[in-house]
């Protein structure tokens, strides 16, 4: 009964860890998508910097790389977890292990020619 409980509880984290590595690549593809590109308003195109000002938009920008970073580290956290759950949960093997081999018929030498 114990073993029983041991599989459960692994499931059930498998089942956690993935619903949060879905929900972090949902925000990570949500963040990178709302940043700005350097250079990326219409004055970055002929090489000035028209909209980089004393209060322009740095301060986002660096909040959305911090949550970007942090998005990221969970993201290969959780990867890295899944595998190793995963990976103990399968139980490891070969994919082979369950098969038979078929037996082996060995002719004998044909007798030599004179």
């Amino acid at each position: 009964m114990r073993l029983g409980a041991a599989c459960l509880e692994s499931s059930c984290m498998i089942i956690f860890l993935t619903i949060i590595h879905i929900i972090v690549s949902l925000f990570l593809i949500a963040v990178i998508l709302l940043q700005q590109g350097k250079s990326a308003d219409l004055a970055g195109a002929f090489g000035g910097q028209g909209s980089q000002t004393a209060f322009g938009p740095r301060g986002a920008a660096n909040m959305l790389t911090r949550f970007t970073t942090w998005g990221a580290i969970i993201f290969m956290v959780t990867s890295i977890a899944l595998f190793v759950l995963i990976g103990k949960h399968a139980g490891g093997g070969s994919v082979l292990d369950g098969t038979t081999s078929a037996p082996i018929h060995q002719q004998a030498p044909a007798p030599p020619k004179k």
